[in-house]
């Protein structure tokens, strides 16, 4: 597999669930970092969806 093909199966963007599995926080906790503007999410249809890149922002922030 070249490396342009493994770039795009990687997962571009989390719904709410996805995202609160992978960093270990509760679904309250990921709301209140949205409303609290520490966390940026996108919308798409219905969906809320945080993308990968702001969810690497937002864990590098914490250690900050």
């Amino acid at each position: 597999m070249s490396k342009a093909n493994s770039t795009d199966s990687a997962k571009r963007a989390f719904s709410i669930p996805e995202y609160c599995k992978l960093y270990g926080i509760g679904r309250t906790s990921a709301y209140r970092e949205i409303t609290d503007g520490r966390l940026k999410v996108v919308k798409c249809g219905g969906r809320t969806l945080i993308p990968a890149d702001e969810a690497e922002r937002w864990l590098a922030s914490l250690s900050a």
